[in-house]
């Protein structure tokens, strides 16, 4: 399975490295010609292909969002269509937003099967992953399958909290956001949210 990793910063050639540890091919994206990024990429997350957004995700059986949340609005939801999609993004709202950020990315990217995971641990803390357990939220039992297999072989321990409503829990301002929390831990507070 092919892996496309939006975003160039901090956070995406985290993921990126590894995924190409795990074995799996990876493509990732900044936001702009993918030359721009060629010597960043070279530097940290060497084998991955620089590309750009719409010929990353295009080839991917899972694609990443690893963007500041000010740039997802410049995407184009088209080329996710029918895509497993990553939401590691972070956005600060007013407490009281009527929708989570990934609810937010699944009303834009329709057609797409949005699960919300990696968002909520600092990208110095990723790697190596060690069987650091991290949450994932999705309306898509196919697709949270298929991410939580992707976060197991890359060396997280995936713990499900629900559907993708329940992704609030991994957000800024929630008690596992940013703090390292073992599998009983999450699973106590999806419960309780639930």
């Amino acid at each position: 399975m092919k892996i496309a990793v939006l975003g160039a910063g901090h956070v995406g050639p985290v993921i990126a490295r590894l995924a190409l540890a795990a074995g799996y091919p990876v493509a990732i994206a900044g936001s702009g010609d993918p030359s721009r990024i060629e010597m960043i990429i070279e530097f940290l997350a060497p084998g991955a292909k620089p590309l750009t957004a719409s010929d990353a995700v295009a080839d991917a059986g899972l694609v990443v969002l690893a963007i500041p949340w000010h740039r997802f609005g410049t995407l184009e939801p088209g080329m996710f269509a029918g895509k497993v999609v990553v939401d590691a993004m972070n956005h600060w709202p007013p407490a009281s937003a009527p929708l989570g950020t990934s609810e937010e990315v699944a009303r834009r990217l329709a057609g797409a099967r949005v699960v919300k995971s990696l968002n909520h641990v600092a990208y110095q803390d990723m790697e190596p992953a060690n069987g650091r357990a991290v949450g994932l939220a999705g309306d898509d039992p196919a697709a949270v399958d298929l991410v939580a297999s992707f976060l197991e072989r890359i060396g997280f321990d995936p713990v499900p909290v629900g559907p993708l409503a329940a992704g609030r829990l991994l957000e800024p301002g929630s008690p596992l956001f940013g703090v390292a929390a073992a599998r009983p831990e999450i699973e106590k507070l999806a419960k309780e949210q639930s």
